[in-house]
């Protein structure tokens, strides 16, 4: 694992159940490492059991100091790679028990009887009276004293520095999502969901048949399809939309224990989900903009264009862009030019790039007459026409003419003509960008 990723958090099914891979955290805020009470009953189970409180000291300082790498939760483990300040890494591991089958049983039929818990779940809380409840059933949710056993490649028997310091940091990841806890109990947050809406059905039902009057004993029965709805549902109403984040969200971290299948790289699996991340938000931005719903529904790209598209949204590693490059059809050298000239008009300056055309007499009777227009007596520049592209006499510059009747500068670099602005519809504007250097 490594602990330079920034922060972000995947899920992976790593056979007996879901895996959950948390990025490092940055450093955090003030002095605490836990806000929820949930949170700080966790580390109050670690603070009880660890027998040298140093220990603990010293590993909430590698804590607080980034020495935590990406942290692995699976059933009945959490896993990371910690760092001393000299940079050895440790791999530290914290067991907690998983609770069996019965104790599941006994905790989803008490959750399903209150609906309470299941939407403060929802809401990623855990209120005391849903622990107190879960007690009561005979099911205890929160680690207690002895109950988070601590393994470190340090070879320390007791809670060491590293373990100390990576179940700091899941006291953060708590506070954030109790989700986490009972995964670590043994239920992902996905298939516990699905577990309590097959018995809330189910509890509806029978609730139904029990209300049917006996002479209906015997007969066909059911539940109208809307009753079965409303009383099915374990979701509380839907919450005010959240406000457009600012930025898109981070990719997640595909560093787990568990290797790839044959023929997945997860670096380049990491790269599409950035993009992806890119892409959603541009198209939320997009959507909410007024008068989107007027606008025409853009071209599909071709997987040539889309391959530019990447390698201009995400500035990615050389190993990347080589492989961009290949699908994009063009010699790495060339794909520098038409990074450039997506990032000045998309498709459309893509299109100027690569294709040539010959205007017909028309079109180049106008492209003639607005470049005399555009400068004054005596200051025109030399600028014969060749087909499309219109080289300045003595100058590595050039102007390109699209269908549109748009103007794009060129400049040649290194022998090869590279876009140098935007389009404009002012041949002399266009011409004094690419002049300038762009």
């Amino acid at each position: 694992m490594s602990e330079d990723d920034e922060y972000g958090t995947d899920a992976v099914d790593s056979g007996g159940g879901a895996e959950r891979t948390f990025a490092p955290l940055p450093p955090p805020p003030g002095r605490g490492f836990a806000t929820s009470w949930w949170g700080r009953a966790w580390l109050q189970a670690l603070e009880d059991t660890a027998l040298d409180g140093q220990q603990l000291k010293k590993g909430r300082r590698l804590a607080r100091e980034g020495g935590v790498g990406a942290v692995s939760v699976r059933p009945g483990r959490i896993t990371a790679v910690v760092r001393d300040r000299d940079g050895t890494g440790h791999r530290s591991d914290v067991l907690l028990q998983e609770l069996g089958d019965e104790a599941w049983d006994r905790f989803l039929d008490m959750a399903v009887e209150r609906a309470g818990h299941i939407a403060a779940l929802l809401d990623r809380e855990m209120p005391p009276h849903l622990v107190e409840d879960a007690a009561g059933a005979g099911v205890d949710l929160l680690p207690g004293i002895g109950d988070l056993e601590p393994e470190c490649t340090c070879g320390t028997w007791d809670h060491c520095p590293h373990s100390g310091a990576l179940c700091y940091q899941v006291a953060r990841l708590l506070d954030e999502d109790p989700f986490v806890l009972l995964l670590l109990r043994g239920r992902g947050e996905r298939r516990l969901l699905d577990e309590l809406q097959v018995r809330s059905a189910a509890r509806a039902v029978r609730g139904a048949e029990s209300d049917a009057p006996e002479e209906a004993a015997g007969e066909a029965c059911g539940v109208p399809a809307d009753e079965a709805f409303a009383a099915g549902s374990i979701l509380p109403p839907l919450p005010v939309p959240p406000p457009v984040p600012e930025e898109p969200g981070l990719p997640p971290s595909l560093d787990t224990e568990a290797g790839p299948p044959s023929g997945i790289d997860p670096a380049a699996l990491e790269v599409l989900a950035a993009d992806s991340a890119v892409r959603a938000h541009r198209m939320l931005l997009e959507a909410l903009a007024p008068g989107h719903g007027r606008q025409p529904v853009p071209a599909e790209l071709t997987p040539e264009q889309d391959a530019v598209r990447m390698a201009a949204d995400a500035r990615p590693e050389p190993w990347i862009a080589k492989r961009l490059a290949e699908g994009s059809g063009r010699p790495r050298a060339d794909l520098g030019a038409a990074v450039s000239a997506w990032r000045y008009g998309g498709v459309a300056a893509l299109a100027v790039l690569d294709e040539e055309w010959d205007p017909d007499a028309d079109s180049l009777a106008r492209a003639r007459a607005r470049l005399a227009a555009a400068w004054e007596e005596g200051e025109r520049p030399q600028v014969p026409a060749a087909r499309a592209r219109w080289t300045v006499a003595g100058a590595d510059v050039q102007l390109r003419y699209d269908r549109d009747g748009r103007w794009w500068p060129y400049r040649k670099e290194r022998g090869r003509w590279v876009p140098a602005g935007p389009a404009d519809d002012d041949p002399a504007s266009a011409l004094a960008g690419a002049s300038a250097g762009g």
